[in-house]
């Protein structure tokens, strides 16, 4: 807020932006942000993500394994210790807490072409060398075939979980076929259909109930303000791993089905040929490590992580080669710093992780519990070099309301520096840490501070099941995620270089001697519940009006709990109690309109529920959805919140939410007031509905 306000002073005073004192960096001496932003190349990270581009990353191919080992290589180059390839096997069957192991999947051969037979006239050219060779009363037909799709030539054409065939088929248009009604009065079986949806939500009526042999779809992307606009790209497609109606899917781009569509309706017949040679099969989930010892002898046990996710088509440049070789470039740029004696060794051990996007870190925490143990705050990266031409806007996000931490305030506090900094040298073209890549753009970073959204590996080390604070560094929008254009060529240097920086200034800051520098500490905090309560004002009437009555109470909770973490690092247990509050149940709160907060008292409560210790992991996690599959055992029908639209979230972020206050301290009211305070106004029928069907499940249990 504080760099909001004095620029428009400066708007409106005239003053010259070149007038402005140059802001300290903060929490780090000085000379340790000198060093970092002096080190950290946007350059060398981006040639480190040219190579990772060229890999077909799929969860435990050869694709996969390749660009492992290219990280591992690097890693040792740069000098790290404890460098490792771990292997988890992975079989469909083999379960991870939540996770259930997906099959590894690879694929050789992926062919798609249009076959047209011309039979109305000769093929001139053909007979005429015919005729000449003394050849006549031949008649013949032109066959001519276009290629639609091919796996060596863009990978990206061929779905994911695709089984080999070998198939030609006319096709079939079904709209978006994903409901028996787009099928109705149409012959599919033994055809390739048509579908504008993902062909895993096709491919159980298409092939399994109506007899399709094969999918063709157009899926587009998420939608932005630029959705549609290229009708040439091509998205990322995904068969449902584990159904039961194993198939093949191609990908073709709007433009291509946009023709066929066309050609249907006119009555024309499309006869398609298809060739694949892929498919499941067991393997490992691989998850590459690495680490900076820490120097202390008791601290070094405890772990500060950086992640992001491996796995993605080719090329995933910015989804997620970005954030790989960004953390890849924060290990290279630490690990030589503290050899040289720029940097001091920190009390904390840092490692360096990169995994499988979700599963892999399921998977990880899962069989190795003292990972988990040790981690005590991850900087996860998640797409972090988008250039201009990708439309992205740079998030540092925080975490879930279920998860107090200052860790989240730290990032803010070196990327709001970030904001200032390279504003300044985009207005004035001077400023003291522009972080500007010699190959990179010049823009501003306009680093957004924002609430918690889902989607990524944060999910899981912020689960209940671990506790663990992320940082989540991301951009969105991106035109190109999911997309063929998701190139090297849109990735920025600088934007590299500047979240690197981010990373690298954060991680380097929590690995360290905390105690010590509470008072900067303090101060990033205060700013950061500054930008939270400016949050809950502006979205304050919205609740209220739907009657969630106790919402300023859960952000008061909030930033209490923050409070009694600064002063545990102070070693006063006892005032970090009395912080924001003199009893557990008591916070009062200056939040608009809610104004002082009474207690609820033990007789309008109803049950608190507790989560069990097993098994351990988001319930919806990739490519497997555990809650659906247990539900289905006993019989629960799935409930109303997973389909809730509210305000500021949607089913997905409440039932985490839900899960995530089912600690034994919160009543279903308690957790119907959280989740609205945080999403917006829900029906409390609809908790409370959740909580017994995960009790259901035996996912929590009621307690006293």
């Amino acid at each position: 807020m504080k760099r909001l306000v004095v620029t428009a002073m400066i708007l409106w005073s005239g003053v010259c932006v070149g007038e402005l004192r140059a802001q300290k960096p903060p929490l780090l001496p000085e000379k340790d942000v000198t060093a970092l932003a002096n080190e950290l190349s946007g350059e060398t990270a981006k040639r480190n993500l040219e190579g990772i581009a060229r890999f077909h990353r799929q969860r435990g191919s050869q694709g996969f394994h390749e660009a492992a080992e290219l990280v591992a290589e690097r890693l040792r180059a740069y000098g790290l210790s404890d460098v490792a390839i771990l292997q988890f096997p992975a079989d469909g069957k083999i379960f991870y807490g939540t996770q259930r192991s997906r099959p590894a999947w690879d694929a050789e051969v992926g062919e798609l072409s249009q076959i047209s037979f011309e039979s109305s006239r000769l093929c001139r050219d053909e007979l005429e060398e015919l005729h000449k060779k003394g050849i006549v009363g031949v008649a013949m037909v032109c066959l001519n075939v276009n290629l639609l799709a091919s796996y060596e030539a863009m990978p990206i054409g061929l779905v994911e979980d695709s089984e080999s065939a070998e198939v030609t088929a006319d096709l079939a248009d079904v709209g978006e076929g994903t409901k028996e009604s787009d099928y109705a009065g149409k012959d599919v079986k033994g055809k390739i259909v048509l579908a504008s949806a993902q062909p895993g939500a096709v491919q159980d009526l298409a092939v399994g109930k109506f007899g399709g042999v094969g999918i063709v779809s157009y899926a587009q992307n998420q939608k932005t303000a630029w959705w549609g606009e290229d009708e040439n790209l091509i998205r990322w497609g995904h068969l449902e791993t584990f159904s039961e109606h194993k198939t093949f899917a191609f990908m073709v781009s709007l433009k291509t089905a946009r023709a066929m569509k066309e050609r249907l309706e006119r009555g024309e017949k499309i006869r398609l040929h298809a060739v694949v040679k892929a498919g499941q099969h067991p393997g490992n989930y691989e998850v590459v490590t690495a680490t900076i010892p820490g120097a202390d002898a008791k601290l070094k046990e405890e772990e500060i992580a950086f992640s992001c996710h491996l796995d993605h088509q080719r090329p995933g440049a910015n989804d997620n080669a970005s954030g790989c070789v960004t953390i890849l470039e924060v290990a290279r740029t630490l690990q030589k710093l503290i050899n040289e004696g720029t940097l001091a060794r920190p009390a904390r051990t840092i490692r360096f992780i990169w995994p499988p996007e979700i599963e892999g870190t399921v998977t990880l925490l899962n069989a190795k519990p003292e990972f988990a143990k040790r981690i005590k705050a991850v900087v996860h990266m998640d797409m972090v070099g988008g250039g201009p031409e990708t439309k992205a806007v740079f998030h540092v996000t925080r975490g879930p309301m279920s998860l107090p931490s200052f860790v989240h305030d730290v990032a803010w506090a070196f990327a709001e520096w970030v904001n200032e900094e390279s504003y300044k040298f985009a207005a004035t073209g001077n400023a003291e840490y522009p972080m500007v890549a010699p190959e990179g753009g010049k823009e501003p970073l306009r680093a957004e501070y924002s609430a918690f959204t889902m989607g990524s590996d944060h999910d899981v080390y912020q689960d209940s099941s671990f506790g663990i604070p992320a940082i989540y560094l991301n951009d969105w929008p991106d035109r190109y995620i999911h997309m063929n254009l998701d190139t090297a060529a849109n990735i920025d240097p600088t934007k590299l270089k500047r979240a690197a920086f981010i990373g690298a200034a954060s991680g380097y800051f929590l690995a360290g001697d905390l105690p010590n520098r509470i008072g900067t500490l303090t101060d990033a905090v205060t700013q950061g519940e500054l930008s939270r309560r400016s949050l809950n004002a502006s979205r304050s009437a919205s609740r209220t009006k739907q009657g969630t009555d106790d919402t300023g109470f859960e952000f008061c909770e909030y930033e209490r709990k923050i409070g009694i973490q600064l002063n545990a690092l102070k070693g006063d247990e006892k005032q970090a109690q009395g912080t924001r509050g003199d009893k557990e149940k008591t916070c009062y709160t200056s939040y608009p309109p809610f104004g002082p907060y009474e207690p609820i008292t033990s007789e309008v409560v109803n049950f608190f529920y507790k989560r069990k210790a097993q098994p351990k992991g988001p319930l919806a996690v990739f490519g497997y959805d555990y809650f659906a599959e247990h539900a289905k055992a006993v019989g629960v029908v799935t409930p109303r919140l997973l389909t809730y639209e509210g305000l500021w979230g949607g089913g997905e972020e409440y039932a985490y939410e839900v899960l995530n206050f089912a600690d034994g301290k919160h009543s279903q009211k308690g957790i119907w007031n959280a989740v609205s305070a945080e999403y917006g106004p829900v029906p409390l029928e609809m908790v409370v509905e959740y909580l017994k069907a995960l009790e259901k499940i035996r996912v929590v249990e009621q307690v006293k």
